[in-house]
């Protein structure tokens, strides 16, 4: 799509994601067994035909930075074609990013030169499909100054969206960040229209004001805080864009996975029969980096020592490249590239990341491990979350248990007696 480029704000520290966020960004986090979060947005992105993309990256990068730099350099850079990261430059003020608006702000020099009409800035950790081009096709048709991508938010949920008030127009007449309460949308007394943090501006005015806003040193430096209510108040055209779901179920599909209990609802939501995230459409692929793996395997059936079934399978499950389930029962789970599920172990309603490896008689429920973990035979997860803290595990309100990677063996100390 010309005229257009697309800027990834990838920086988030992802602190509520925590321990998977220890040593990698909030978009880097695996997500689905074989994807990581921003691949979502950047699929969104090439699907919609935009080939010219900056990727703000922040803390913790690296595995962020080596993931686009393997799974997304298939693009043409003698066609005009890049996805580009672009770490803090440090030209303007020597700190870090004080807000979404003074990130765009750091890299304004990157941006005069790509001389395009304008900028389409998106956030690199949210799950969900969407063509951007209706958004934009509509920004130009109707000569807004700013565009915002918006969805249906229940009103008990309105605390953590910026919330928009439109005319019958879908112009946006007020705008309010993060706010404790807030009015229903027309004709629906449950939800509110909340900001997706997606934006189509006019290049020049989107100069303008990030320049007005850096001059002011009581301000956030934030799209919701300061420079959508600005733009409001000043009556520039600041227009809503409903949300069109590419995922073609009945009800739209968006996730904003900034939890652990979000994370792993997410998730879970692939192993339904009839997943509410459809993986496999081809019409609207999502990409990724795929390192060359063989495909899963699941050997051994039968009875094992003392009349225990030794049957390797894996039911209501995403398994992965790689991965070997040796006489193990998975159920409900998620398993990434190169798992290991030995003789005689249950995982059930669990997310496994790369590497991880079950060891045999091993009982493993509702829990998330991080990758290159090595459970010992016999360790038990999720079953007793007083004991699973007392080991140092983040538990979270809804039970979910958090393993983080390279966890040392002796860690794992099965309590006594074994759980039921």
């Amino acid at each position: 799509m010309r005229g257009v480029v697309t800027v990834i704000l990838a920086g988030g520290r992802g602190t509520r994601l925590e321990p998977l966020t220890r040593d990698r960004a909030k978009p880097a986090v695996p997500f689905g067994g074989l994807y990581r979060i921003i691949d979502f947005t950047l699929s969104n992105c090439i699907n919609s035909g935009l080939r010219r993309i900056l990727v703000l990256t922040q803390f913790k990068s690296r595995s962020l930075d080596r993931h686009i730099r393997y799974g997304w350099g298939f693009l043409s850079s003698e066609m005009g074609e890049l996805v580009e990261v672009l770490p803090p430059q440090q030209r303007i003020d020597e700190t870090w990013y004080k807000g979404t608006a003074d990130a765009i702000y750091q890299n304004i020099y990157s941006l005069e030169r790509e001389n395009v009409e304008h900028v389409l800035i998106l956030a690199g950790d949210h799950i969900y499909k969407m063509d951007y081009g209706h958004m934009i096709r509509a920004h130009v048709d109707r000569g807004a100054d700013v565009t915002i991508g918006c969805i249906p938010v229940p009103l008990d949920e309105v605390r953590h969206f910026g919330i928009m008030q439109t005319a019958a127009d879908d112009r946006v007449v007020n705008f309010l960040e993060k706010p404790k309460t807030a009015p229903p949308m027309p004709g629906d007394a449950h939800h509110a229209l909340g900001s997706m943090g997606i934006y189509v501006f006019k290049t020049r005015l989107l100069f303008e004001l990030l320049c007005q806003d850096a001059a002011k040193p009581d301000s956030d430096h934030d799209f919701g805080k300061n420079i959508i209510p600005q733009m409001i108040a000043s009556g520039q055209k600041v227009l809503a864009h409903r949300f069109l779901d590419q995922n073609r179920k009945a009800v739209p599909y968006w996730r904003d996975v900034g939890t652990l209990d979000a994370y792993y609802q997410a998730n879970m939501d692939l192993v339904n029969v009839e997943p509410v995230l459809n993986l496999y459409d081809a019409t609207w692929p999502i990409r990724t980096h795929q390192p060359q793996l063989p495909p899963p395997k699941f050997v051994f059936t039968g009875e094992g020592a003392a009349g225990h079934a030794r049957r390797g399978e894996a039911l209501d499950s995403v398994v992965c490249a790689g991965s070997i389930v040796s006489g193990g029962h998975v159920r409900r789970s998620i398993l990434s590239p190169r798992v290991r599920v030995n003789s005689y172990a249950v995982v059930e309603d669990s997310i496994l990341l790369d590497g991880v490896d079950v060891g045999r008689y091993c009982r493993i429920r509702k829990a998330i491990i991080d990758k290159d973990v090595k459970l010992p035979p016999y360790t038990v997860l999720g079953y007793d979350p007083e004991f699973d803290r007392k080991r140092g595990f983040t538990v979270t309100d809804t039970g979910v248990v958090v393993v983080p990677k390279n966890e040392p063996p002796e860690t794992f100390q099965a309590p006594n007696p074994l759980p039921n």
